[in-house]
């Protein structure tokens, strides 16, 4: 073949096309249809039902991907200790408290890579996206242990905890624009004088859009019975303290990626990935997948749900609720493989943790996980009240981390977890953010 696309190989390319009477079919289909109502496998659509043998999610869902999937693995306890049915933190105080820390740990690794070109690869990737939403256990559990938590009438949502498009938009250009400032300054002084104008201007914009989050709170409630009971003022941290059930230090980040270049048995971390600068460092150990789903259940059957991120599109039906590694057959349809490992749609970067949810039930045969229930943040009008299923063959292929408790894990690979780091660069896929 040639380098250049010539006119002869067009009409190759042309000919063999119109020569096989299938591909006409799938063209006259998908021009008229989406994809996705032709591939769609009704074996595997039939084979699923939302059942399953251990459950633990009774209660009224709500929040949005990684730190609120982490809120909901709290919530429980806290709502048994309250002796209520439905309870919620304010995720508008936990998305306050990591926006504004996140703003300072962009700008603390601007001022750290000031000496390097704009277009080095670490300063293009931290200019790339100074203030997503998205995040990972181990930077939910560092904003919880800095602020605390506040239940969510003490700081309910707003407009823009809810759509944060706008918000952000502002803050990317203040935190890019204060990039640009700090990079002219010569001297660690002089740049976080200026660090400290900046932070004053995000503050202001979180405030304005998110309110003001509480230092002090009258904290009441009616319990199941209509009881009255009253804690007076209390702080962020003495609500945390109190009312947070789970020991969320004993909690470790296991992580399945099956590149050649990632040892398991390893703990890693990613360069400038976190979100509060004087938390310990977001560390993963480095497991095989059959070991996550093990820990998965033996949680879920002991009565706690698990919290996770996965590349949440791929082989979803987002009005069924449905996950299964063979759930659309393209391979059919355009007459073709598609034959990327896990590995392989990583090192290709056809893959990375895209979302984060929550574990809350497992349907066992013969002790074997058959299908997972899953709490999803994206509203209850779809799936089983928002509550998706699962296949078992997805796991593998398209989930990436678990926290679980650090005493849940083999002897040998707890001793590992006290051990260096690899330090992966700050763009590895790895350092993806469950959005």
């Amino acid at each position: 073949m040639e380098r250049n696309l010539t006119t002869e190989q067009l009409a190759l390319f042309e000919k063999e096309f119109a020569s096989n009477p299938q591909y006409r079919v799938m063209q006259n289909a998908i021009t008229q249809t989406p994809v996705n109502a032709i591939a769609l496998d009704r074996q595997v659509v039939t084979s699923i039902d939302h059942s399953v043998s251990h459950l633990l999610d009774d209660w009224k869902k709500s929040g949005r991907c990684w730190m609120f999937a982490g809120l909901n693995l709290l919530r429980a306890g806290a709502a048994g200790k309250l002796g209520v049915k439905d309870f919620e933190f304010s995720q508008n105080y936990v998305l306050f408290w990591d926006k504004f820390e996140r703003a300072n740990f962009f700008l603390e690794a601007i001022i750290d890579t000031a000496d390097r070109d704009a277009d080095d690869r670490t300063v293009a990737h931290l200019l790339s996206d100074p203030i997503g939403d998205g995040g990972q256990w181990n930077m939910f559990i560092a904003v919880v242990r800095k602020h605390g938590l506040v239940p969510k009438s003490a700081m309910p949502e707003t407009e823009s905890s809810s759509s944060t498009g706008q918000m952000n938009d502002i803050l990317r250009k203040l935190l890019r624009q204060g990039a640009r400032d700090l990079r002219a300054l010569d001297g660690a002084e002089a740049r976080r004088d200026r660090k400290q104008e900046i932070l004053t201007t995000v503050h202001r914009v979180l405030s304005i859009h998110l309110g003001t989050p509480p230092q002090k709170f009258l904290w009441q409630w009616k319990d199941n019975d209509k009881g009255f009971h009253r804690d007076g003022w209390t702080t962020p941290a003495e609500f945390a303290a109190a009312y947070v059930q789970l020991p969320v230090d004993e909690y470790v980040c296991l992580v399945h990626d099956p590149r050649e270049t990632s040892p398991v048995g390893r703990t890693f971390t990613v360069d400038y990935l976190g979100n509060v600068i004087d938390a310990p460092p977001v560390v993963y150990l480095n497991v095989d997948v059959d070991l996550m789903k093990q820990l998965t259940q033996d949680a879920i059957v002991a009565g706690e749900p698990v919290w996770f991120g996965c590349d949440v599109g791929k082989q979803m039906n987002g009005d069924l609720g449905y996950w299964d590694a063979k759930l659309y057959d393209y391979g059919s349809v355009y007459d073709t493989e598609f034959s990327l490992t896990k590995a392989e749609r990583l090192v290709h970067h056809e893959t990375l943790m895209t979302h984060a949810m929550l574990f809350t039930g497992v349907d066992l045969v013969d002790g074997k996980p058959r299908r997972w229930r899953v709490e999803n943040s994206w509203g209850d009008e779809k799936a089983d009240s928002g509550f998706w299923t699962m296949n078992d063959s997805w796991f593998g292929e398209h989930v990436f981390e678990i926290a679980v408790r650090r005493s849940a894990l083999p002897a040998e690979l707890q001793a590992r977890l006290d051990e260096e780091p690899i330090v992966l660069p700050a763009w590895d896929p790895m350092g993806a953010l469950a959005d």
